[in-house]
């Protein structure tokens, strides 16, 4: 035990006399600065350096860098060196730069780290100690939800009333008028004359800002309270665009060293950032915490795989449809958990937002990150982003002195790759991806067949078996006193979003000058279909503004509703009854089409069960015609005033002209106003009074923000976990349970176990919000785990938020069913198939499970992170042997499991599963490292932080 009270002391460091690799420190001369210091790689005289993938030489000066004898070894930094030989064999730790949070995973980190002051404090040590070691940027994004949307919309709320998920009314200095409080009726929208005085972004900030007051006063109190944290406020931009364009460095500089920006966030898509040559990736809450508080990221040393871009992009395909190209072939490839690395002559096309856009899709091709090396390109991208010329300078001096810097013509410098793929960029043509996973790529040609067969098919991922008689209905419906009709197919949702496109200017001014053309030639977008457009910064609207076509995007329903997630994380405000009403009466396959990166099915709203990621010029198409049933070639989008119809190549606009507005309207000027905007904040931001105190003053009626019981009962000992006997299977999952099944970021139902808490604390439906901003209750969220309505429990034998109560034979929320097991003394378990827990990153969906009771989950795969997860919970991940699951060994469920778990735990150790029927079987634990394990015997990685503060 003494050995690993020496481990976990997080904030101990061994400062050595003289850094071990002092003799590798140079001196960048520049014409306009002052001498700087860094490490470099090259004077180890070594030969493989240049061999190495750019992506692990940034790995290896991180290593150099942070070597301090306890956290980084020498021997850390020769492994690294020696990748060839021991990819995907050594374990290296990792240091990166800063930490980037979004608000929906970042108010739970933050939550966690002031219940560790108080938990220090409790025990006599001085809270100010807990703070952030790496620095940290919290972006508020995730809060936004599209209340309202064009002019005369169903459904609208009243600002000061609710609509379903806000707050009663109250004033929020510094932006609501008593002019805003007169929009809007419970069910019957708003007046056009009334939204004139109130345009939808406004109203949709005021709604946010009055549902969220409790969150953005614990953010600011974050932000003055401790050190190293910098909260950028709402309605400023996505965190990935906010990331783009004000926080990335490329090169970082720090107490008078320069070395290479790098970044880990609360984000899967946190690896946009890789496009700019800035190696990042997402983690969970729970890694990004121990991060924040100095210890580095342990990692297998990866694979990587060079994907070689050959060939010239079609003037039609757009950077999206490259993305959609590039995942399918790399989803095919078998690249889970690898480094993804561009190289080849294709990659000159590439503009840099192009290069992003592609990055952040690498979560759906399941790679750790897609990295594009610097170059003339990106150089160029941070000329226009106003640079000064001074960090320009710095920046290319110290890449090329570090061979950071690539040549994308010089073959010769090709490092050596664990496998290359090739991609000839010749064969990618428009597609779109759906109808439920992002691999799913369809030629926009094949698209109306396509469709047609997913009616066919027997439900699943491709398919949703919609007998042949009735998949020609027509459900008739009123909207605003005109009778419309819906069919299998039609386009109820059409969202441009945040998450992918917004950083790159090309796509989004292809969508613009689309509208405008589309607009002057008389086509419209029917009323009903709730459109949206959330850009990811002020910069979109400033540059879809300058260029003109933004009035034409509006006059669409696309207007700017807000800057921040919206669509893909649910927070589409609820379809008008009457379409929901038609929907079901026809069991229709409802059809949305977003420019996101997350469409699972059910995810944009319950009813809409086919969604499809598209390009933005692509969406506002599919609006235009109101259906995915349509084949662009043979079909015309509609008619004109005149009759006459309008196809889609008579409306898409050239490269050229797209080039041509680019050029002229994308210029440093926007981001020297985002740059000024953020630093100056918005006039409620700062009129906001927080508390001035160490400690936070938790509020004891709060439904936003509670202390968790994470810390309950922490001592300096270490209570080692025994045995898991007689424990229930609290659920029997199938294959492919993703995070947002295990706990959903979207709106409360008002008959779960989550709604019932709430109701008690007298709040009524339309104050819900969502699971996604109450990530700082614990109550509602423990409560929200598992309470996905398409979640499939064997146990029950139907889809639903429910669960058998073993001993009883009741069934019951999943939440009262694991409260009795408690209660009754049984530990849980969890059954379930292949990849538990794909999906986003989310440390609730190892939280919530563990406050639920759960101490080990035994499934037949994991997907890596939230298998780290559940490690940084103290819930062991066990996996049936290989060719056994939980049917091959004729497991109902129903048997209570005993699992023998000897003192000295070591990584990937057979352990024995004994039922009560006699039954007995392996598993292997999914510990990957001593780390892990000492993780596990602490109850988790907040415990073992916050022990190692009391020791």
């Amino acid at each position: 035990m003494k050995k690993l009270h020496v481990k976990c002391s997080v904030f101990v460091f061994c400062f050595c006399a003289a850094h071990p690799f002092n003799h590798l420190i140079d001196t960048l001369q520049t014409e306009k600065n002052k001498a700087k210091k860094y490490f470099n790689p090259q004077k180890l005289g070594d030969p493989k350096y240049e061999r190495l993938p750019f992506s692990i030489r940034v790995l290896l000066e991180a290593a150099i860098r942070k070597c301090d004898g306890f956290y980084v070894k020498q021997e850390d930094v020769q492994n690294i060196l020696n990748w060839e030989k021991l990819q995907n064999e050594a374990e290296i730790p990792f240091s990166p730069a800063r930490v980037l949070l979004q608000d929906f995973t970042g108010i739970p980190a933050l939550v966690d780290l002031a219940a560790m002051r108080d938990a220090v404090a409790k025990n006599g040590i001085d809270p100010n100690l807990i703070n952030p070691k790496c620095p940290t940027d919290l972006i508020v994004d995730h809060s936004l939800q599209i209340d309202f949307s064009k002019c005369a919309i169903q459904n609208a709320p009243n600002p000061g009333g609710g609509d379903g998920h806000g707050a009663t009314q109250r004033s929020v200095p510094g932006r609501l008028s008593s002019r805003s409080s007169q929009c809007g009726s419970s069910r019957g929208g708003c007046s056009k004359g009334s939204c004139s005085d109130a345009p939808s972004k406004q109203r949709c900030f005021e709604m946010e800002l009055i549902r969220n007051k409790e969150r953005l006063q614990f953010f600011k109190w974050c932000s003055k309270a401790f050190k190293n944290v910098s909260v950028v406020p709402p309605d400023i931009g996505s965190v990935h665009q906010v990331n783009l364009e004000y926080l990335s460095r490329v090169v970082q500089e720090s107490e008078g060293f320069v070395f290479p920006d790098s970044v880990v966030g609360t984000d899967s898509h946190t690896t946009m950032i890789n496009g700019l040559g800035i190696l990042g990736w997402g983690v969970g809450g729970i890694e990004s915490e121990a991060v924040m508080l100095g210890q580095p990221v342990s990692l297998t040393l990866p694979q990587v795989v060079g994907c070689k871009l050959v060939g010239s992009i079609s003037t039609l395909a757009t950077s999206i449809d490259i993305v959609l190209g590039i995942t399918k072939h790399l989803r095919q490839a078998g690249i889970s958990g690898k480094f993804v690395e561009f190289f080849g002559p294709g990659v000159s096309q590439l503009s840099a937002a192009d290069r992003t856009t592609i990055a952040n899709m690498c979560p759906e091709y399941n790679a750790t990150v897609s990295f594009f090396p610097v170059d003339e390109t990106t150089l160029k991208h941070f000329k226009q982003t106003n640079f000064a010329e001074e960090k320009l300078e710095v920046m290319e001096s110290y890449l090329k002195a570090v061979k950071l810097f690539r040549s994308s013509d010089d073959q010769a410098e090709d490092p050596h790759y664990s496998e290359v793929i090739e991609v000839n960029l010749n064969s990618i043509m428009p597609s779109v991806s759906g109808p439920k996973r992002p691999q799913d790529r369809v030629p926009v040609t094949c698209m109306k067949e396509d469709f047609l067969s997913c009616l066919n098919e027997k439900v699943g991922f491709k398919g949703f078996h919609i007998p042949r008689e009735k998949q020609g209905i027509l459900v008739p419906f009123q909207h605003e006193g005109t009778e419309y009709t819906l069919s299998h197919g039609s386009v109820v949702i059409a969202a441009v979003i945040s998450c992918t496109n917004n950083c790159n200017p090309s796509v989004m001014l292809t969508a613009g000058l689309l509208a405008k053309k589309a607009k002057e030639a008389g086509l419209t977008v029917k009323p009903y279909i709730r459109t949206s457009l959330a850009p990811g910064s002020g910069m979109v609207t400033h540059y879809l503004n300058a260029s003109g076509v933004l009035p034409y995007l509006s006059q669409l329903g696309f207007e700017v509703i807000g800057y921040g997630c919206a669509t893909c994380v649910g927070n589409t405000a609820p379809l008008p009854e009457s379409v929901v009403d038609a929907i079901k009466e026809g069991d229709l396959v409802a059809c949305g089409v977003l420019s996101g990166s997350r469409h699972f099915e059910g995810r944009l709203c319950d009813c809409v069960r086919a969604n499809y990621l598209a390009s933005p010029p692509l969406v506002v198409a599919y609006a235009i015609a109101g259906t995915v049933g349509i084949d662009f070639e043979k079909e015309p989008l509609g008619l004109n005033a005149e009759g006459k119809e309008v196809f889609l190549k008579d409306v898409w606009p050239s490269k050229e002209e797209v080039q041509d507005v680019e050029e002229h309207t994308v210029v440093a000027s926007i981001f020297r106003a985002l740059r000024s905007r953020i630093q100056k904040g918005s006039p409620f931001w700062n009129n906001m009074d927080v508390p001035d105190s160490v400690l936070f003053p938790w509020d004891p009626k709060s439904t936003y923000i509670r202390c968790p019981p994470f810390f309950s009962k922490l001592s300096k000992e270490v209570s080692v976990p025994g045995s898991i006997d007689n424990a229930h299977a609290l659920l029997f999952l199938g294959n492919k349970v993703t995070t947002d099944h295990i706990s959903p970021a979207g709106s409360i139902a008002r008959i779960s176990a989550a709604a019932k808490y709430l109701q008690s604390k007298r709040l009524t439906p339309r104050e819900f919000n969502s699971y996604g901003a109450r990530r700082g209750n614990d109550a509602v969220m423990t409560r929200g785990t598992f309470a996905s309505i398409k979640l499939q429990n064997r146990l029950i034998g139907k889809t639903g938020p429910k669960t058998l109560h073993v001993p009883s034979g009741q069934m019951l929320d999943v939440f009262e069913a694991a409260e009795r097991y408690q209660r009754d003394g049984f530990p849980l378990i969890i059954l379930a198939g292949k990849e538990y827990g794909s999906g986003s990153s989310r440390d609730w969906a190892a939280k919530g499970p563990y406050l639920l009771g759960v101490r080990a989950v035994i499934a037949e795969s994991f997907e890596k992170m939230h298998k780290n997860h559940l490690v940084g919970m103290g819930i062991a991940p066990l996996q049936f042997l290989p060719g056994q699951n939980a049917d091959s060994l004729e497991l109902s469920g129903k048997e209570r499991f005993s699992i023998s778990l000897p003192e000295e735990l070591t990584p990937q150790q057979e352990l024995t599963v004994l039922t009560s029927t006699g039954k007995s079987f392996s598993v292997v634990t999914l510990f990957e490292n001593e780390m892990d394990v000492a993780f596990y015997r602490h109850g988790g990685l907040l415990k073992y932080v916050a022990r190692s503060m009391l020791q």
